[in-house]
Formats: structure tokens, sequence, C-alpha cells
């Protein structure tokens, strides 16, 4: 019995040792993408969700859980109470400062620019 369970160990240390090298080739990266693709088509036939590996993931690291949590929520802030109106009028006194700033370097003006007839 004990030749079994060293057997299957060495095979899965070779299995994975080749696999990390064939990975890099052409043909290991063809292979990946076809598998990919059949996965893909096998989730998308039966339907198998994403959601039952999170749950799973959760409940095995649930402090690595908490901490992408807090991060998502520091990279995508709410929206302001009122829209992004906000957003939308600092853009606008920023651009009309660099307006200004762009006049006074160049000299010249907006009525200018047009021509008179």
């Amino acid at each position: 019995m004990y030749w079994f369970v060293l057997k299957a160990m060495m095979s899965s240390i070779i299995g994975s040792s080749f696999y990390q090298w064939w990975q890099g080739t052409r043909m290991g990266i063809w292979f990946q993408k076809h598998v990919d693709a059949f996965m893909q088509h096998i989730a998308t036939k039966y339907d198998i969700d994403v959601a039952k590996k999170d749950a799973k993931f959760q409940k095995q690291f649930p402090l690595i859980a908490e901490r992408l949590k807090l991060l998502e929520n520091d990279s995508h802030p709410p929206v302001a109470p009122k829209g992004a109106t906000e957003l939308i009028d600092r853009i606008n006194a920023i651009s009309a400062r660099l307006d200004e700033v762009e006049k006074s370097k160049c000299g010249c003006t907006k009525k200018s620019s047009k021509k008179k007839k």
C-alpha cells in the first residue's frame, strides 16, 4: 500500500514539474488556450457558478476575503450624494483655469482667433 502512495506522490511531482516547463512552450500555450475555451463552454452549458468558488474561498480564508473587500471599497469609492455633478464642476473649473493659463502664455484671446468679415 505504501508503494501506491509513494508512486502517486512521485507522479504528481513529476507531472507538476513537466507542466511548469511545458506551459511556456508553443504547444503548451495552444493546449492551455483550448482547455480554457472548453472549460468556459462547459461552465456556460451547465450553468456552473463561480459564486460557489467565491463562497468556498471566503469560508476558507476569511481574513484575506475581508482584506479584498476593503481594497475593492477603497478602489471604487461611492458616488457623491449629488451624483457626479461635483466632479463635473471641478473639471469645468480646472478647464477654465487651464484656458486662462494658455491665454496668458500665448497672449491671444478667443475673440482674436475668429476671422472678421
